[in-house]
């Protein structure tokens, strides 16, 4: 197996990953519960230019919100299957209450998770700074994947079937 690349430029990392999420709608949201344990929930990103921040619809009253008052780490899974690519975000999350940055990443189908709109006084914004990412990308076409596989077997396994690159959006 070949050592994963790294990226420590933080502006470089962010571009990277920026490219590698553009697109991909839902992520899996993971907070840590209060008893310890890991809870996953998907939720919408939404879309925004990337300036190092990913941004989040919820209730204040949810169980992520109160789990983010106790422990701020989250991370961020998002899967593009079509692309064959898998990236995982590492951050720290914070509640936001801001009307007009509501306004700026409203769009009409949130309507169906958030009937009253940015006007409901329970809405608010979860903002997740990343820390650290890590993307996997493999061949997305059906013969780039065969190739990829067969590179793989025959180096009995040496040769894994597309990049692993980390990201350190914090440059340390």
């Amino acid at each position: 197996m070949t050592e994963p690349q790294h990226v420590d430029d933080p502006q470089e990392a962010a571009r990277l990953l920026a490219e590698k999420i553009r697109g991909v709608r839902f992520a899996t949201f993971t907070t840590v519960s209060a008893d310890g344990s890991l809870h996953g929930r998907p939720m919408a990103t939404q879309e925004a230019e990337f300036n190092g921040e990913l941004w989040f619809f919820t209730y204040r009253d949810s169980h992520k919100v109160g789990d983010i008052r106790l422990n701020p780490q989250v991370n961020l899974g998002y899967n593009n299957p079509d692309k064959n690519l898998w990236v995982n975000v590492t951050g720290i999350a914070e509640q936001v209450d801001d009307r007009a940055r509501m306004r700026e990443l409203w769009e009409p189908p949130l309507k169906a998770f958030f009937p009253d709109g940015v006007d409901d006084p329970n809405l608010t914004l979860l903002r997740v700074t990343p820390q650290r990412a890590e993307y996997w990308d493999g061949p997305s076409s059906g013969i780039g994947k065969v190739v990829a596989f067969a590179k793989t077997l025959a180096s009995g396994g040496k040769t894994p079937p597309g990049k692993d690159v980390k990201l350190d959006l914090e440059g340390q």
